[in-house]
């Protein structure tokens, strides 16, 4: 916990994205009793950890959505940011509200396809309706096509295989190489055997033709799935888990002299947008040479307030050091594979840590909310 900083009265500290990082931001404020606002397009914070589990598995969905206005109270604004004026320092909302800021924090992570991103300015109660949903589609399903091989993608494929043994589950990926490319080769072999022991059917190194065609997340009868190379899958329903980019519909316009060829932030070794000494990114849009994950959000999300509070206080600013891949794959209630300080860790470690509940009474704890049973 922090302690009262003294701040002058116009300190103004504006976070944009409420995700792992974002609310983060957002805690360690509050802590020091600096002045803040977090803005998000959505209303509750969604905890996309479970969002594979709660594409399966009846009343998840509930569990991973924590409301931000219980949390945040007047320090919450739902909206989505059109523009940054850098010069006047001021957020402009989409519906002309202008919000000035001292210090700006860009936490506006990635986005993609539902189910494994829902980024949408919908009401919590709705958001947890599209996923009970998705649940009885899949239900009825019996051959499903799953569509991208990266985390997301071998997560649902798990999930869905564990609750529903007898469904047939296809996984077509663009290259040979599951999960994340940047973790260990035995956590990719593991996530490879993790899926083929729960009886997956593994379509590597082809690409969908016609994933543009057709009707996804809904099961229907007879769809045909083509690839790039002659393939021809006949399916009841067809899930997309590809598509995962960076969310820089906020930024794109003021920072076009700082971002990389994928719309990334770069940022120096304060977590400062280079150039600039009051806007700092973290999380999935920042460009640091690090893993991307809720972890490292979070870890970034402390450095930055601490260099924030550095600077208020006319203080050197310290070095934010970037650490070792730390993940966790989930395959499922019950198996999973990952890695810690460059090593493997199996089945027993990654069930006990995040597999069971995906760590959402985590996120509960620290939005001081009670999770719904």
């Amino acid at each position: 916990m922090g302690g009262r900083l003294s701040v002058g009265k116009n300190e103004h500290v504006v976070i944009i994205g409420g995700g792992f990082g974002g609310i983060a931001a957002a805690k360690q404020l509050s802590n020091y009793r600096i002045p803040y606002t977090l803005i998000d397009i959505k209303y509750a914070f969604h905890h996309n950890m479970g969002a594979l589990r709660a594409s399966v598995q009846e009343g998840f969905a509930k569990k991973t959505f924590i409301s931000y206005d219980q949390t945040f109270k007047e320090n919450f604004k739902q909206g989505k940011v059109s523009d940054i004026d850098l010069e006047g320092q001021n957020v402009i909302m989409e519906n002309g509200e202008v919000i000035h800021y001292t210090y700006l924090i860009l936490a506006t992570g990635s986005t993609g396809p539902f189910p494994g991103k829902l980024i949408e300015p919908i009401s919590r109660e709705t958001a947890i309706q599209m996923y009970e949903d998705l649940v009885q589609e899949i239900q009825k399903a019996e051959t499903i096509v799953v569509v991208g091989g990266g985390l997301a993608g071998v997560e649902l494929a798990a999930e869905i295989k564990t609750d529903y043994p007898n469904k047939e589950v296809t996984l077509i990926h663009s290259t040979y190489v599951l999960g994340d490319s940047e973790v260990l080769p035995s956590v990719r072999r593991g996530v490879k055997d993790i899926l083929v022991n729960k009886g997956a059917h593994l379509l590597l190194g082809h690409k969908v033709n016609n994933l543009s065609e057709l009707d996804l997340n809904k099961a229907l009868k007879d769809i045909k799935v083509l690839t790039n190379k002659g393939h021809e899958i006949i399916a009841d329903m067809v899930i997309c888990c590809t598509g995962i980019k960076i969310n820089s519909s906020a930024y794109v316009n003021a920072l076009q002299g700082n971002l990389t060829e994928h719309d990334a932030i770069q940022v120096d070794e304060h977590l400062n947008v280079k150039g600039m000494t009051v806007v700092f990114a973290i999380g999935d849009c920042a460009h640091v040479n690090e893993h991307k994950s809720a972890y490292t959000a979070e870890f970034q999300a402390i450095a930055c307030v601490k260099n924030i509070i550095h600077n208020i206080k006319h203080e050197p600013m310290e070095l934010y050091k970037p650490g070792a891949p730390y993940m966790m794959v989930t395959m499922g209630r019950n198996d999973g594979v990952g890695q810690m300080c460059g090593c493997n860790v199996g089945k027993l470690i990654v069930t006990y840590v995040k597999s069971k509940d995906l760590l959402v009474k985590t996120s509960w704890k620290k939005m001081g909310q009670k999770m719904p049973s």
